[in-house]
């Protein structure tokens, strides 16, 4: 089994209603062949330096290379992904993870085009970004790198504003687990379906259903991946799902498996990416 570590940081007071969470991943290498290098979409956004190594990513049927040193934004992901370090190597990544609420505070861009895409962060930002990273690359303290990152992320929210009516519907829906319908943030708000629609679009790449979907399947996932059986999980299906089929196929969907296999072979890479 390959060493590998998840140190979690702190944020910045500023960032942390919009940071899900900050962590270093640290490996003496790649996963055993046979193990299962899986990360289930969990409705965050990120922002991932390779400090060492890079990092080989398959999302959907694309890959993606993130090379050492490369600062890149992962949009929202509604397919599973599997990862892997590059080279059979010591690798350091950092990852800061914006919760729905947070991305479009940070980065001015159209979210569709970057959903289930991995793109380089010098592409989306502009010259800000490039200076940011020179910054990263002639530093190998890692602690400097963060505190870096969070300054850059601080400036970038001092230049940009709520968006009151998308705020309170992100909170609805994370509030009630994804149990919300677009009829009631219609009824709620006074906006059709059809502006809530390209409000989450524009701000996050997916509509307030997408969102909701992810949101409560993260619920299952979440107990599944602590290790509580299938089985037991079943008497909770129907306050989320229409039956035990609609459950299946969304376990499908997010995972690329079934219950039954995806038991077997889970690992703290992919229980991770669903902790605080």
């Amino acid at each position: 089994m390959t060493d590998f570590r998840f140190i979690p940081v702190t944020p910045h007071p500023l960032l942390s209603p919009y940071v899900a969470k900050i962590w270093v991943f640290e490996s003496a290498g790649r996963l055993p062949a046979q193990e299962r290098k899986l990360i289930v979409p969990n409705a965050n956004l990120k922002l991932t330096l390779t400090c060492r190594n890079g990092i080989a990513a398959r999302v959907g049927n694309k890959t993606f290379l993130q090379r050492e040193n490369e600062l890149t934004l992962t949009g929202l992901i509604d397919t599973p992904v599997t990862l892997d370090p590059c080279e059979d190597a010591q690798t350091g990544t950092i990852i800061i993870e914006f919760n729905p609420l947070g991305a479009y505070r940070f980065f001015h861009l159209r979210f569709t085009e970057v959903k289930n895409e991995i793109t380089d962060l010098d592409s989306l930002a502009g010259n800000g970004v490039v200076t940011l990273r020179s910054q990263l690359a002639e530093t190998g303290d890692t602690s400097l790198k963060l505190q870096l990152l969070q300054n850059f992320l601080v400036k970038q929210l001092e230049q940009s504003g709520a968006d009151p009516v998308y705020d309170h519907c992100i909170q609805r829906i994370t509030a009630a687990n994804g149990l919300v319908t677009v009829a009631q943030l219609e009824k709620e708000t006074g906006y059709s379906a059809r502006w809530l629609n390209r409000k989450f679009t524009e701000h996050l790449g997916t509509s307030p259903k997408g969102l909701a979907e992810i949101i409560r399947f993260k619920q299952f996932y979440q107990a599944y991946s602590m290790g509580i059986p299938s089985q037991k999980l079943k008497a909770h299906i129907y306050q989320y799902y229409y039956d035990q089929s609609h459950f299946l196929r969304a376990f499908k969907r997010f995972t690329g498996t079934t219950p039954t296999e995806l038991q077997s072979s889970l690992n703290e890479l992919s229980t991770r990416n669903f902790t605080s």
